[in-house]
């Protein structure tokens, strides 16, 4: 829960490099609290089939929106990549299996142009 929360305290922060740890339980974290967000509002009735949405997941969704891309951007950073890489998502499904795999990537060794490798900070 800890990487989750360190994720949301860096709201807007898209400097810097994320380890695929932060990355990753963030994405697990997000993805349960979406799931959950979701049963509820199926179990109230605010759930909208031709949206696909509720009012709480929607809600939630639009609130951790910033904080998912700039995670995404900064664990494209950690791999040497430039953050710009994200707008490969909008090509229609080799986009989104390009970015899936950038986000399995193990760091790149010591620092790089986007900052100090967080694996190696947190070894100290």
């Amino acid at each position: 829960m800890d990487w989750y929360l360190s994720v949301l305290k860096k709201y807007a922060v898209f400097q810097g490099r994320a380890r695929r740890k932060e990355y990753w339980f963030f994405i697990l974290f997000n993805t349960l609290i979406s799931l959950l967000l979701t049963f509820f509002d199926g179990l109230i009735g605010m759930y909208s089939e031709g949206v696909g949405l509720g009012v709480l997941s929607g809600v939630y969704t639009l609130l951790v929106l910033l904080p998912s891309l700039a995670v995404t951007v900064r664990r494209l950073h950690d791999i040497g990549r430039s953050g710009w890489w994200i707008l490969i998502a909008f090509i229609p499904l080799i986009g989104a299996l390009v970015l899936l795999v950038f986000m399995v990537f193990d760091s790149k060794p010591g620092d790089n142009q986007f900052g100090a490798n967080p694996k190696e900070a947190a070894a100290l």
